[in-house]
């Protein structure tokens, strides 16, 4: 059987030196990188060593902005890549994609703004089932035109931050208890998708012409197949795998 962990750990070095080299060939050689925003520890090697001592240089080289165990509740970039699963740039205190898009220009930038040695960057976040979110950002120091890299390189950018967070996320095994789940009976996903919506078990037995019993067994059985342990993990869990749409949640 292969040992896929072993092999994503192997799998990294080349896409963490791709990831740099991208960077430096556009000129954005500044790079920060988390595979799990969630997670406050910092993306790390095998051994525990932090990509960001080991191998990616940052603008301000004083600043160990990963030792920051709260860095991911308030940095605007961070916020941002949250809220969208396209890559988009940072320039003269505004976050732009390829379209227009109100949850963007709503980030408070002011942060990185004020800062006298960021210039620009660009930020590709990494969305994966189950509610995982990564990140990869290049920076520069100084304004540099970014918006015309952005239109040349975003699509480049965003394929090798989704491989170096997914395949990092398969080395650690992320997230932890990950199986294939089983397939959802139609009224399985009613049930999840009312529950979503904020219906009690006798609201949705009512909206389903279902007993209250028959509600708490459909979803007591999507929860054992999601791997769930409670009603709020399965909502999400299924929501991450696309059982629920967005209009539920």
């Amino acid at each position: 059987m292969t040992d896929y962990r072993t092999v994503c750990w192997q799998q990294l070095p080349a896409l963490i030196e791709a990831v740099q080299a991208a960077g430096d060939a556009i000129g954005l050689p500044f790079i920060a990188a988390q595979a799990d925003l969630g997670d406050p520890d910092p993306m790390a090697d095998e051994q525990g060593r932090p990509y960001a001592e080991t191998s990616f240089k940052w603008y301000d080289p004083t600043h160990r902005y990963w030792r920051d165990r709260k860095l991911a509740l308030h940095v605007a970039f961070l916020t941002a890549a949250r809220l969208t699963a396209e890559p988009f740039f940072y320039s003269d205190g505004r976050l732009q994609t390829w379209r227009a898009t109100g949850l963007l220009d709503a980030v408070d930038c002011e942060q990185a703004k004020n800062s006298p040695l960021f210039g620009e960057a660009i930020v590709a976040p990494v969305h994966l089932p189950r509610g995982l979110v990564g990140a990869v950002f290049w920076c520069s120091r100084e304004p540099m035109g970014v918006a015309d890299i952005f239109a040349d390189q975003a699509d480049r950018l965003h394929s090798l931050a989704l491989r170096l967070v997914a395949t990092h996320n398969e080395a650690r095994g992320r997230p932890r208890n990950a199986t294939v789940p089983q397939t959802l009976t139609r009224r399985e996903v009613q049930c999840l998708r009312w529950a979503a919506a904020g219906k009690t078990d006798g609201e949705i037995g009512i909206i389903l012409s279902l007993s209250v019993s028959t509600v708490r067994f459909h979803l007591r059985n999507a929860a054992a197949k999601l791997g769930a342990t409670g009603r709020a993990q399965s909502i999400q869990l299924a929501a991450g795998l696309g059982f629920v749409g967005a209009s539920a949640v």
